[in-house]
C-alpha cells in the first residue's frame, strides 16, 4: 500500500525536531452494509476507505493526524506539520525496517466480494421468515447484516513493521412479539473475523429462533422480585457484566490515571478463587481477534486474574513504557482517524467443572439472568446497573417463569469476591464496546456462574 522508501521518510521527519517515538499507519478498508425491516431491505450501503494516520510521541504528550489519502506529497505534508508540535532535534534515525512475526493466521474461504449481493438479501429474507413463521405473535423483524474486507500497515520509528488483511461478517437480528398489551423482545447476533463460510457453521434460520424464541418467551413474563438474591448468570453474553464492570478497570491508562479500583493490586486478591480472567485475542476466527493490535504488536494472551489474584492489566505501548512492562497485544484503533488506547479483545471468565445444572439446583430462590440490555457503569469505582433483557425465576432448584423490568444493581469488585460457583459450559457473544468516541469489536464470555448476592431491582417485593 505505500513504499518502503517513502515509510521510512515520513518516520524520520516525524523524528527530526526531537520526538521520542514515530508511527504510521495506513489502512484501506471495504465495507456492506444492509438492513432488513417489514419484510424488505430498508437500507443498503457500500463505502471504500483508505487513509493514513501519523502518531509521534515526546515525553507523556501524543500528537496525532490524518490524512484521507496515501498521495505522498499530502503524507510530507501532515507529517512536516505534525513534527513542529515538538521543539528540539533528535539523532535518531530509520535506517532499515523488520517485518514483525505473529502465530496468529486464519483461512478465508468465501470472501465477501465473492457473495453475490442477491445472496446477502437472501439471508436477511431467511431470518425474516424463520422468525415469522415461529409464531402468529411475532409482529416485527429488523436483521442487519454487515461485512468488512480490510487491509492494514504498520511501521514506527522502533524499526519494525507489520501488515495484516482482515475479514468481518456480522449478523443481528432484533424480533418483537405481542399479545394483547403485553410486549417482547429479542435480540441475538452471530459475528465472526471470517467471510460467508460463518453461515455453513451456523444457520441464518437458527439464530432468527432463538430470537424469536426470547421474545415470545417474555410475553408471559412476571413482574421482577427486588431485595438481595442469589443470581446465576447465564454463559455467553453474561461477560458483559465482567466486561463493563471489572474490565475498564484493567485497562491500563484507566490505572495510570487513579480511574481503576485495581491500581495498585498486581498479586493481591480481588476476586473469588474460582475466578480466572482471560483476555485473548488468539482465540481464531472470534469477533475481537486479529493477528495484530493497532501498533503492530502481536496478538496474545493475558491471563489477568488467576484463581482470584489479579496478575497483569491490558497495555499499549505507551503505558507498558510508562508502568515499565511488556505490552500485552491491546493497542486498538477504530481506523486511521484514531490513536491507539488499551482495550479488550476477546475477555472472558474461564471455565471450571460445575454442571451448571447443579448450579441451578443450588439456589432456593433467586434470580437466573441470561441476556442484558443496556446498563451504565462508573468506571472509576466500578459501580454498575444493568437490565435483564431475559431473565428467569429460581424457585426450588428449578427455572420457572420469566420476569420483565429486571435490574441487577451492585458493583463489580464486590460481585468478583461473591461469586461461588464456575460452571463448565464456557460460551461467547460478540459486541461493540465504545471508549473515549471509538467504537472497535470484542467478545465476550463466560460460563455460567453463581454469584451469592447481588441487588435486582423490580416491580415485586
Amino acid at each position: 500500500m505505500i513504499k518502503n522508501s517513502l515509510t521510512k521518510k515520513i518516520l524520520n521527519i516525524l523524528l527530526k525536531n526531537g520526538a521520542d517515538f514515530s508511527e504510521i499507519f495506513v489502512q484501506k478498508r471495504v465495507f456492506n452494509n444492509l438492513r432488513l425491516e417489514d419484510s424488505k431491505i430498508e437500507n443498503s450501503t457500500s463505502g471504500y476507505e483508505l487513509g493514513c494516520g501519523l502518531r509521534l510521541c515526546k515525553g507523556d504528550g501524543t500528537f496525532y493526524a490524518y490524512v484521507d489519502s496515501l498521495e505522498e506529497s499530502k503524507l510530507i505534508n501532515a507529517a512536516k506539520i505534525l513534527s513542529s508540535a515538538v521543539n528540539g532535534s533528535s539523532s535518531l534515525k530509520i535506517l532499515d525496517l523488520t517485518e514483525t512475526k505473529s502465530s496468529y493466521n486464519v483461512d478465508i474461504k468465501k470472501f465477501p466480494a465473492s457473495i453475490h449481493p442477491d445472496n446477502k438479501k437472501n439471508i436477511l429474507k431467511l431470518v425474516d421468515q424463520k422468525s415469522r413463521n415461529f409464531s402468529s405473535t411475532i409482529i416485527q423483524v429488523t436483521s442487519t447484516l454487515s461485512d468488512v474486507e480490510e487491509e492494514i500497515f504498520i511501521a514506527n520509528s522502533n524499526g519494525s513493521f507489520s501488515s495484516e488483511k482482515k475479514v468481518k461478517t456480522f449478523l443481528a437480528v432484533n424480533v418483537v412479539a405481542k399479545k394483547e398489551k403485553k410486549v417482547g423482545t429479542g435480540y441475538k447476533s452471530l459475528a465472526r473475523t471470517s467471510g460467508y463460510e460463518i453461515f455453513d457453521l451456523e444457520s441464518p434460520g437458527n439464530l432468527a429462533k432463538e430470537a424469536s424464541k426470547i421474545a415470545v418467551n417474555m410475553l408471559d413474563a412476571v413482574n421482577a422480585p427486588t431485595g438481595e438474591l442469589p443470581v446465576v448468570i447465564g454463559p455467553a453474553f453474561g461477560g458483559v457484566i465482567f466486561h463493563e464492570a471489572c474490565g475498564h478497570g484493567l485497562e491500563a491508562d484507566a490505572v495510570i490515571k487513579g480511574a481503576s479500583v485495581f491500581k495498585d493490586k498486581i498479586g493481591k486478591r480481588i476476586a473469588s478463587e474460582l475466578v480466572t480472567a482471560i483476555d485473548d485475542s488468539t482465540l481464531k476466527y472470534r469477533w475481537g481477534s486479529y493477528k495484530f493490535d493497532g501498533e503492530g504488536y502481536p496478538s496474545c494472551k493475558t491471563v489477568l486474574i488467576k484463581d482470584g489474584i489479579l496478575q497483569s492489566y491490558l497495555h499499549d505501548l505507551k503505558t507498558s513504557k510508562k508502568i515499565g512492562v511488556k505490552q500485552t497485544g491491546n493497542g486498538r484503533r477504530q481506523s486511521f482517524r484514531h490513536p491507539p488506547l488499551p482495550r479488550m479483545s476477546n475477555t472472558y471468565i474461564d471455565r471450571r467443572d460445575e454442571n451448571p445444572d447443579s448450579i441451578i439446583k443450588s439456589v432456593n430462590k433467586g434470580v437466573y439472568a441470561q441476556e442484558f440490555a443496556g446498563g451504565q457503569v462508573d468506571p472509576v469505582t466500578g459501580d454498575f446497573v444493568f437490565g435483564i433483557s431475559e431473565g428467569y425465576l429460581i424457585e426450588n432448584g428449578k427455572i420457572s417463569y420469566p420476569i420483565k423490568d429486571a435490574t441487577l444493581i451492585g458493583n463489580g469488585s464486590a460481585v468478583l469476591k461473591r461469586i461461588e460457583a464456575v460452571g463448565n459450559n464456557l460460551d461467547f457473544a460478540p459486541g461493540f464496546c465504545g471508549k473515549n468516541g471509538q467504537l472497535i469489536s470484542n467478545e465476550v464470555g463466560q460460563p455460567t456462574i453463581k454469584v451469592s448476592k447481588i441487588t435486582v431491582g423490580g416491580t415485586k417485593g
